[in-house]
């Protein structure tokens, strides 16, 4: 009789098994895709090449890919930081939606500011108005010991009431017809396009960013500290590490990046504010952050996968009739075998017969 039971590896798998894992894991994804779209009675094969197509099969879509991924990435560059000291950061949605509102407010109240003093004034307020809502939560975490993910969840809820709230009432467009919406951006408060395309100057952010923070976990001693702190919290306390004073650190550093990309995208891409900035970008942001293990390459490469998901369901959704509901089960069906599979890098299925 043969005995199934698993085993931890001796060493994890190396890069080459390590990406045959990734590889069966998606095709596996897009295999049980394949099977709701059968259900659902779409041709399964068309279906998938519809939305590949979709996604990356022209200039058109590839570049609304590479928009859609900016502000998914320094969300989830951000939610990747709280993640290394194992803080569980579920709040990008609202650090998001707070930075935007800072953005639009400094945007709205001096628009006739250079560009060069404009832009960065409205960045920086982006910074602090996310980097203060990711605070409240760490401060209620070192204090009151509340569940960071249950707080950071139920403020994702308020700040958009909050942008709802601003876009319906005070920020109002008088010309705006009835629609919630704020008075358009100066020209000077706008992220300008590269070249000829459609695809914003937020990319080059996202390469400085992405740059940086790589930088500072792999050569910093703070960076250090933090990697060491999420490893073992009660070695990092027994060493002498600032634990407290780092949570609080990871947390605003997230909450910042996540309002960086809501000045992008109030600033680049829809040139106001209005509720349809609000598209769950936070949340796609936690799944990156997974799929990537935390690595500023990987989630780069994995927010612009996620991205052109989203632009291929919208093509499935024009082409074949598909719900829009089939991109967030996609969603999820790639980060649960992806997170499956990575129970093979460090463990085994042994077989042993039983007497």
């Amino acid at each position: 009789m043969l005995h199934m039971r698993i085993a931890k590896r001796q060493e994890p798998l190396g890069l080459g098994g390590s990406c045959l894992v990734l590889f069966l894991a998606l095709a596996l994804s897009l295999v049980l895709s394949g099977i709701l779209l059968f259900l659902g009675g779409t041709p399964p094969l068309e279906g998938l090449a519809t939305l590949f197509y979709g996604a990356f099969g022209s200039r058109w879509a590839l570049e609304d890919s590479v928009l859609k991924a900016i502000p998914i990435f320094l969300c989830s560059l951000g939610v990747a930081v709280a993640f290394r000291l194992k803080i569980w950061n579920i709040g990008a949605e609202g650090q998001f939606a707070l930075g935007s509102i800072g953005a639009t407010w400094v945007a709205l109240s001096f628009p006739d500011w250079p560009s060069f003093i404009l832009l960065p004034a409205m960045i920086g307020m982006a910074m602090l108005a996310g980097g203060v809502w990711g605070l409240i939560p760490a401060i209620l975490r070192q204090k009151l010991r509340t569940n960071e993910i249950i707080v950071t969840l139920m403020m994702n809820y308020i700040g958009i009431l909050v942008l709802d709230y601003l876009v319906y009432g005070v920020w109002k467009d008088p010309s705006s017809y009835g629609f919630p919406m704020t008075p358009e951006f100066s020209d000077n408060a706008i992220v300008g396009k590269i070249g000829s395309s459609s695809i914003n100057w937020g990319l080059l952010h996202c390469v400085v960013l992405g740059t940086f923070i790589w930088g500072f976990f792999k050569f910093t001693r703070l960076g250090f500290e933090l990697k060491v702190s999420g490893d073992n919290v009660a070695a990092a306390r027994y060493a002498g590490l600032p634990y407290d004073r780092l949570v609080i650190l990871v947390m605003v550093i997230s909450g910042a990046l996540a309002g960086w990309a809501g000045f992008l995208e109030a600033s680049a891409t829809v040139n106001r504010l209005q509720p349809s900035i609000i598209v769950g970008y936070g949340y796609t942001a936690i799944v990156v952050a997974w799929l990537a293990r935390l690595n500023p390459l990987n989630i780069g490469i994995a927010s612009i996968l996620l991205a052109g998901l989203r632009v291929g369901v919208e093509n499935l959704q024009l082409e074949l009739q598909v719900p829009a509901a089939f991109g967030g089960i996609l969603e999820g069906l790639i980060l649960l075998t992806v997170l499956a599979g990575g129970l093979f890098t460090h463990y085994k299925i042994e077989r042993r017969r039983m007497e």
